[in-house]
């Protein structure tokens, strides 16, 4: 049972990897079409009231969230990172250092999700808000972008439900590892071989 846990728990903490990535490259995408449909909409940049498309303020309004998502993303792949610096992918036994690690990843990783998915649905509003018309109108004239998707806004469910995965796969692994060392430890003070 013990090779197959630490097969698993290798596993696991790649998942923990794979999402924080995911995250990261979700970070830089999303204001993708936001940028190249509503930017040039803006009159005077200094001053984003002044726009051909009524509402395209939120390309301006989602400029700090998308600084904070990118150094937040950075920041959950750092501590993924962690369960690899401290070997929570390989070791037989846990330490302090191995619940410490999946502890921060897992309490990180839920608030991130949380803020991130009641940020992303505001934006999303606001984005549904515009003045679809003047968009298509500003874009025909001035041949850029027209777009009334929300798939930036929509995606980040998938990418969230992916970190939400490896959190659960982790605190998981976490409760099996504690049973299986309890499970080695009776059967060395019993006398037996594990």
């Amino acid at each position: 049972m013990y090779k197959k846990q630490m097969q698993l728990q290798k596993v696991f903490c790649l998942i923990a990897l794979f999402a924080s990535v995911l995250v990261f490259i979700y970070a830089l995408g999303i204001m993708t079409d936001l940028y190249d449909a509503l930017y040039f909409t803006m009159m005077d940049p200094t001053d984003p009231d002044t726009t051909f498309v009524q509402g395209s303020q939120v390309y301006y309004h989602m400029q700090g969230f998308n600084k904070s998502l990118l150094s937040g993303s950075i920041v959950m792949l750092l501590l993924s990172v962690l369960l690899f610096i401290t070997n929570t992918n390989k070791r037989r036994k846990y330490y302090f250092a191995n619940y410490a690690s999946v502890c921060l990843y897992s309490v990180y990783t839920l608030a991130f999700v949380v803020w991130g998915h009641i940020n992303i649905q505001r934006y999303r509003a606001e984005w549904k808000a515009i003045d679809f018309e003047a968009l298509r109108n500003f874009a025909t004239t001035f041949k850029h972008l027209y777009t009334e998707s929300t798939f930036w806004f929509d995606v980040h469910y998938f990418v969230f439900l992916i970190c939400i995965c490896a959190v659960c796969l982790l605190v998981f692994n976490v409760f099996w590892k504690i049973s299986l060392m309890k499970e080695e430890r009776r059967l060395l003070e019993g006398g037996e071989v594990a």
